[in-house]
């Protein structure tokens, strides 16, 4: 017997975690990856993925940090899963503007790192809240860092990513909360090579997703509203 499809749509997914998040989840014949970013056109390596590819890839273009780009995609996404629903969003597209401080940041710059990193996957969550209501799982991850946590106490750096990945946390609580037949989750992924992990970064993004990926298949209700790393261990605020 066929095993069931799992739909799945990811935000930023052209580079970096979003892209292997999409390679591993098309190894799988039943996962249907709806993968997408700001420009699919020049996202050579996103549209090779098709190739070869065991599950379904659709590629659509989203931009965080436009809300009337978030607000088209809900029409597109409803066409390609029919009848269906959407398991999975995994918010995962993110700015980080660099080593700032609580007294060397621009307001300009923490203004559009929220509007990316918290409205974005907040009204995106919205958006989509029908056709989560109609998938199976019911999931939401958004991806956040360590760097969010107080209780890690991590010092002066990165002080706009931080600040918005804190609010990444309350907006991952209060949904939670308004949604307790859903299952939604704030996750750090680790210090991975990406554009944005920088030098010096530890993991490899394939080790990162495969990560994820496990700790995705294997909440349940009672894990709504934590943070979590990849390892699944829970994170202090």
């Amino acid at each position: 017997m066929a095993a069931p499809t799992t739909t799945w749509l990811i935000t930023g997914s052209s580079r970096g975690i979003g892209l292997e998040t999409t390679r591993q989840l098309l190894q799988a014949p039943s996962n249907v990856v709806i993968a997408t970013c700001r420009s699919p056109s020049t996202a050579v390596e996103l549209q090779a993925l098709s190739e070869g590819a065991k599950g379904k890839l659709h590629i659509l273009p989203l931009d965080t940090a436009d809300m009337s780009s978030i607000d088209a995609v809900l029409k597109p996404v409803d066409e390609i899963l029919g009848e269906g629903g959407l398991d999975y969003l995994l918010n995962n597209a993110a700015i980080n503007v660099g080593m700032d401080t609580g007294f060397s940041f621009s307001p300009d710059d923490l203004l559009r790192t929220i509007n990316v990193n918290v409205a974005g996957p907040g009204h995106l969550a919205q958006t989509l809240l029908p056709l989560l209501e109609r998938g199976r799982k019911k999931t939401i991850m958004n991806m956040t860092s360590g760097l969010a946590s107080i209780a890690l106490d991590c010092g002066p750096k990165c002080a706009t990513y931080s600040i918005s990945k804190t609010a990444v946390n309350m907006l991952t609580y209060k949904q939670s909360k308004a949604r307790p037949d859903f299952t939604v989750i704030c996750l750090d992924p680790g210090w991975v090579k990406t554009e944005m992990g920088g030098e010096g970064a530890v993991l490899e993004p394939h080790e990162s997703v495969s990560s994820i990926l496990k700790v995705l298949g294997s909440l349940t209700l009672e894990d709504s509203g934590k943070f979590f790393n990849r390892d699944k261990g829970v994170i202090p605020w």
